[in-house]
């Protein structure tokens, strides 16, 4: 199957679809609440949105985080991937790769530094991303979720950084990292 994908920021009119994306790339997770918490906060936040044909087929979502108590260099400049959704049918197909991507060139323009990701280490090992022993995540995981709490480091000069993951208030649920 060969389409067109634009990568856009997510603009008010695609947020009716982006309900239904995600409900149908997590069927088994509410995180609806959580997106709509997030796109309403916007200044904390890169909204990106996967079109094809000029239909929402892909969602992707990073939010500007600070690390407390942090060791070594600036942590002040780090994001948080997540969540990330594509169309069912339209999976594996590259979109998801796309808006990572794309997400990634902007955040290194605009000075980011490091970005984390809880999620399947498999998928995110694809982008680089490794497991962070450094940088807690806000709330203590499930051990067997170790290997999934990940990071990529954008400004390869900047000095590496520990500490705790500091969220803004949509991602202060404890319920969504455990």
């Amino acid at each position: 199957m060969s389409f067109d994908i634009q990568i856009s920021d997510a603009l008010p009119r695609d947020f009716d679809n982006v309900e239904p994306l995600y409900q149908e790339a997590f069927p088994d997770e509410d995180l609806v609440p959580l997106v709509k918490e997030l796109l309403a906060s916007r200044e904390d936040v890169l909204s990106l949105s996967a079109l094809a044909d000029g239909k929402l087929v892909g969602h992707a979502i990073f939010t500007m985080c600070s690390i407390d108590g942090e060791k070594g260099g600036s942590g002040s400049n780090v994001a948080l991937l997540g969540p990330i959704a594509v169309m069912g049918e339209l999976q594996k197909l590259g979109i998801g790769s796309t808006l990572i991507r794309e997400g990634f060139r902007r955040l290194t323009a605009e000075g980011i530094g490091q970005v984390f990701v809880l999620g399947d280490p498999n998928y995110y090992s694809r982008f680089e991303f490794s497991q962070d022993d450094l940088v807690a995540p806000p709330y203590p995981l499930p051990e067997k979720w170790g290997p999934a709490w990940r990071s990529i480091r954008l400004q390869p000069q900047d000095q590496v950084v520990s500490g705790t993951l500091s969220v803004p208030g949509p991602w202060q649920d404890a319920s969504l990292w455990v």
